[in-house]
C-alpha cells in the first residue's frame, strides 16, 4: 500500500551514511531467558509458580512484540529519508550483516551508544551488550541516513550507534 517514493530497501546505505536503531535492544532475548529459567524450575517441581513479578515489559517483548509503525511517521515529521533499513527480529549483529550485505559497504558501531533495555538483569555491561546485539526479536529498525539529516535535530526514540563504512570484505 506504500507509494513506491516511500519505500525503503536494505541495499540503500552508502559509505558516511549514520547508523540508528529505534527504541531499545535486548529486551525480548530477556524475556526469553526468563521464560526458559521458570520452564526449567516448573519441570523440577510443579508445585512452585512462575516468579514473573516486575517481568511485564521484558515478557510482551518476547511474547507480543509489536512492529514500530511509529517510526515513519516521525521520520516524515523530522524529513528524515533513511538510506535503507531493516527490522531487527534475527538480532542487531545479523540484521546489520544483512543491511551490510545488501549494500556492499561496511559499518563500524560503538558498543557503548547501543541502547540496552534498561530491564536486563545482568551486571555486566558486556553481557548486557551481548543480549542486545545478538539476542534478536525486538522488532526495532536499524536504518541508515545522510549525515546532514540528523546532524542538528532532536531524535529520540532513534539512537546513532554508528557510521556506515566502504566494504571491508
Amino acid at each position: 500500500t506504500a507509494k513506491k517514493e516511500d519505500i525503503v530497501y536494505r541495499n540503500g546505505a552508502k559509505e558516511s551514511n549514520l547508523l540508528c536503531v529505534s527504541g531499545d535492544l535486548g529486551g525480548a532475548y530477556m524475556g526469553l531467558q526468563i521464560l526458559e529459567r521458570e520452564k526449567a524450575v516448573f519441570k523440577d517441581n510443579p508445585k512452585l509458580q512462575p516468579d514473573l513479578e516486575g517481568k511485564d515489559y521484558i515478557l510482551e517483548r518476547q511474547l507480543k512484540p509489536e512492529a514500530r509503525k511509529d517510526i515513519d511517521d516521525l521520520l516524515k515529521k523530522l524529513s528524515i529519508k533513511p538510506t535503507s533499513m531493516i527490522d531487527i527480529s534475527d538480532g542487531l549483529a545479523a540484521d546489520l550483516y544483512h543491511l551490510c550485505d545488501a549494500s556492499n559497504v561496511g559499518a563500524e558501531i560503538s558498543l557503548d551508544s547501543i541502547p540496552i533495555d534498561e530491564n536486563i538483569e545482568t551486571s555486566r555491561r558486556t553481557e548486557a551488550a551481548a543480549f542486545a546485539i545478538g539476542g534478536g526479536e525486538d522488532f526495532e529498525l536499524l536504518f541508515t541516513s545522510k549525515r546532514r539529516a540528523i546532524s542538528n535535530k532532536k531524535f529520540p526514540p532513534m539512537t546513532r550507534i554508528g557510521e556506515i563504512t566502504s566494504n571491508v570484505g
